[in-house]
């Protein structure tokens, strides 16, 4: 093999790098390493950070080139990388600025292979697509050691604390009948089902960061739970979406809430019926919309916002043209709007809209 190299050498630099990362790795595998010599051998070779990552198995290394653990980081698709055969989104990548060299291209092809040599023989096979446990999981009637059984299933770490999000195409999007919802996050849209039309999801509740579910879709999210009690949190996120919209002039209102942040509002969202949400004030929204297109997006500009000056800026119009507006809507409703008491009816009635629009969900 020196000999070979040395040959090499003479003729080609780039093809003796390339012949010592093969057998570099290869002894690796020989030896039967881990995942951390996988990732330290190509930082080292590359002369530049590596990483791995495999959301179903829940493994992320990323490793300096002077063989030092970082901190792990995306993914990020700028990185030459490879997928990993065998799993859903798995990937390996060195972050080479710039274009990757010949060599890149077989540091990364052997260390691609290495690692899914290590993840079948010490994590098995990347789990499945599995709604039946996520269903598990959202059901109120199951018990513990039941739920337990089905976290185990989807790999879901008993520690890991999670919420539950339910999501909605809006009403100009086609719906998608058995389809879930794509979240960016692959994790995410694995640990998903569709429950009747409405799309539940389990995601991790880590560092703050929100669910992100695409722009054609409005959801509710649930309060941070642990895995077992996150049916709780379930509960929260149909409440929630309950009160969501499309954001649209003609249904205006928020696309995404938070059970949470919705206070003593949740108890309309969780108590109150579609069908007995549409009491006399609603009627009159319906009306009103009906008769001059927009005025449900005034109303709730209106409601939303602390003055008229900001009403008017959130629906891009001069406030002396908003101003115009508002003798002819308190007529068309029937009562003001601009004392305490007028103002909570509006937004209750909004809120009571948003319910009857939703219709009943699971």
């Amino acid at each position: 093999m020196e000999q070979l190299l040395e040959r090499l050498s003479a003729l080609d630099p780039d093809a003796e790098s390339a012949v010592r990362a093969i057998a570099y790795f290869d002894a690796l595998v020989s030896g039967r390493a881990g995942l951390d010599a996988f990732v330290r051998g190509a930082a080292v070779l590359a002369g530049c950070p590596a990483g791995l990552h495999d959301p179903d198995r829940h493994v992320q290394v990323r490793v300096h080139q002077d063989g030092s653990r970082l901190d792990p980081g995306p993914a990020a698709a700028r990185w030459p990388g490879l997928d990993l055969a065998g799993t859903a989104h798995g990937r390996v990548w060195i972050e080479r600025a710039g274009e990757p060299t010949t060599v890149d291209g077989v540091i990364l092809e052997r260390f691609a292979a290495g690692v899914c040599i290590v993840l079948d023989r010490t994590r098995g096979r990347a789990p499945a697509w599995d709604p039946a446990s996520v269903e598990v999981l959202l059901a109120a009637d199951g018990d513990e050691a039941t739920r337990l059984r089905a976290a185990r299933r989807l790999t879901i770490p008993t520690d890991l604390r999670v919420r539950a999000v339910a999501a909605l195409p809006l009403r100009h999007s086609p719906d998608r009948p058995g389809a879930a919802v794509e979240f960016a996050d692959p994790v995410r849209s694995r640990w998903s089902t569709r429950i009747g039309r409405v799309t539940a999801a389990i995601v991790p509740a880590v560092g703050g960061a929100e669910p992100d579910p695409p722009t054609d879709y409005r959801a509710g999210i649930g309060a941070a739970t642990g895995v077992t009690e996150v049916w709780r949190s379930w509960a929260g996120a149909l409440a929630a979406l309950r009160l969501t919209a499309d954001g649209s002039g003609a249904d205006p209102g928020p696309r995404q809430l938070r059970h949470e942040d919705l206070g003593a509002l949740a108890v309309l969202a969780e108590h109150v019926a579609p069908a007995d949400a549409l009491v006399e004030d609603v009627r009159t929204l319906l009306a009103v919309e009906a008769a001059a297109a927009g005025s449900l997006a005034t109303l709730t500009a209106l409601v939303e916002q602390d003055s008229l000056r900001r009403a008017a800026a959130a629906l891009h119009l001069h406030h002396s043209t908003l101003q115009a507006r508002l003798p002819q809507l308190r007529a068309a409703l029937g009562h003001p709007f601009d004392t305490p008491a007028g103002r909570s009816r509006l937004h209750t009635a909004l809120l009571l809209l948003r319910i009857h629009r939703t219709g009943p969900l699971p």
